[in-house]
């Protein structure tokens, strides 16, 4: 019992070292294209939307969402969504931008798309990796921030 204990385990050591290597040596070979104007498998992509929509989802369902029905809350989101937010996500009537079309994943076109405020919020503060999304957090506060989704 001992030696096939032992033996399995020196399998999967193997196979792991194997598999380790093999990614190594894919990553390293550059075969893979990163250019956002080559779009990945569909495969590929839908691994990587649904790893992106549940690490939101896990992130922010903590959060306490105030009072998002405050006219003057919109108001306040209404201009720093015009100021920081239509050149990707679009504003109402807007079909495209100067940086739109270059985008990929594209984003959501926000006056269209109904986003879960904590999720929002999240993504909002936090950005999201390898993408044009940018951490707002460090530049805005929390309350800046809820206004933004208020108004979404």
């Amino acid at each position: 019992m001992k030696k096939h204990i032992k033996h399995h385990s020196i399998t999967v050591a193997v196979v792991l070292g194997v598999l380790a290597v093999g990614t190594g040596a894919f990553v390293y070979s550059g075969i893979y294209n990163i250019g956002a104007d080559d779009h990945h498998t569909k495969p590929v992509f839908a691994v990587l939307q649904t790893l992106r929509n549940r690490s939101i989802h896990v992130r922010s369902e903590d959060l306490k969402v105030p009072d998002l029905n405050d006219p003057q809350l919109i108001l306040k989101g209404a201009g720093q969504y015009a100021a920081m937010c239509t050149g990707c996500h679009l504003a109402p009537g807007m079909k495209t931008s100067e940086i739109r079309p270059g985008l990929y994943p594209q984003p959501p076109n926000l006056s269209q798309t109904r986003i879960d405020p904590k999720d929002a919020f999240w993504v909002i503060k936090h950005g999201i990796k390898m993408s044009a999304m940018p951490a707002w957090g460090f530049s805005h506060d929390d309350p800046t921030i809820w206004s933004m989704v208020a108004f979404l």
